[in-house]
């Protein structure tokens, strides 16, 4: 059965709520906020009914209080209300209250209200269960790939951090914006990791060697853009068109395109190239100079960002290397981290 906390500070209001609840849900009242929150530590409810104007800790309040902490904001809180100011309904959806019912309310129309909201819960919890597994999988199969790679271990969770600080930096910069707003950060971040899938199909002999590729070997190895592309269109042919796994496919087959158009696979140019593309060639290029190799040294983070610099308008967009230059401390606050 589940669980329903009523939180008012008139006795009367919270008789009537429970008499209305009752049997079809487990109802626990209470009088204040801060006897809700001292409950919350032991029992987690289903949904909340709120009271606005209470003493002490007001509705506004203690929703805000709910939604800060990462155990109770996702439980779905319904206002009670005495009146229909359409400014505190817009105050109260703004902190992410669902709904407003009113203390007059008729049994059927709460029951209905409060149904509605537990079916839409149950289904955003199990739409976020499902995108977990599938980004679980999703990490796993990158990690397969990395594990034939010896010489780029660490690589994909370096470069999604990378990904993770240029992105939230262009976005404060307002540098592509009208794109990046459309995206969501998580998702992308969980995207990137399939950037170098394609290396599965690429011989270990060649990952793995020790010195620099020859033509032949380096002419397979570029394949591993469009390779990965093909994977990720299969997993989107059995699994369904999941957004993480269309950033997934520009990452694999862009991530090497260059702004000049000397890249690869296709020699796209400019803003040709899809904007993942062009956020993980930084962050993969500067991750390959910062790492040791057999053909040559690690470079220190201040050289690599140095070398980045100069290939500004070369290789790199340069209105995110302008955005680079403002978070280049915080890549190699990482760097050093995973040393």
């Amino acid at each position: 059965m589940k669980t329903i906390f009523v939180v008012d500070d008139n006795p009367a209001n919270l008789e009537t709520a429970e008499q209305a609840l009752n049997g079809s849900y487990k109802v626990l009242t209470m009088p204040s906020a801060t006897s809700m929150f001292s409950l919350l530590t032991k029992t987690t409810p289903d949904i909340i009914l709120l009271d606005i104007d209470m003493p002490e800790i007001d509705g506004f309040a203690a929703l805000s209080k709910l939604k800060a902490n990462k155990d109770t904001s996702k439980i779905p809180v319904i206002f009670l209300a005495d009146t229909k100011d359409p400014k505190i309904e817009v105050k109260g959806l703004s902190l992410g209250a669902v709904d407003f019912i009113s203390k007059q309310f008729s049994v059927p129309v709460l029951l209905n209200r409060i149904a509605n909201h537990l079916h839409i819960s149950e289904l955003l919890n199990r739409t976020e269960r499902i995108e977990q597994l599938q980004k679980g999988i999703v990490f796993t199969f990158a990690n397969i790939v990395e594990s034939r790679d010896k010489v780029t271990e660490g690589h994909i969770a370096r470069t999604s951090q990378y990904i993770k600080i240029l992105a939230k930096a262009m976005m404060s910069k307002n540098v592509y914006r009208e794109e990046l707003i459309e995206w969501d950060l998580n998702t992308v971040i969980a995207s990137s990791n399939l950037h170098d899938v394609g290396k599965i199909v690429v011989s270990e002999l060649i990952l793995n060697k020790q010195g620099k590729l020859t033509y032949e070997e380096f002419h397979e190895m570029k394949k591993h853009t469009t390779e990965g592309e093909k994977i990720i269109e299969q997993m989107i042919a059995q699994s369904g068109d999941a957004p993480f796994l269309r950033h997934a496919k520009l990452f694999a087959g862009s991530h090497h395109e260059k702004w000049d158009g000397k890249g690869y696979p296709r020699g796209l140019q400019e803003e040709e190239i899809p904007l993942q593309g062009r956020i993980m060639a930084i962050a993969d290029v500067y991750d390959a100079l910062v790492s040791e190799r057999s053909y040559k040294p690690a470079f220190t983070c201040e050289e690599a960002a140095e070398i980045i610099q100069k290939d500004s308008g070369i290789s790199f967009d340069p209105l995110i290397i302008n955005v680079f230059n403002k978070v280049k401390g915080e890549f190699a606050a990482v760097t050093k981290k995973q040393v």
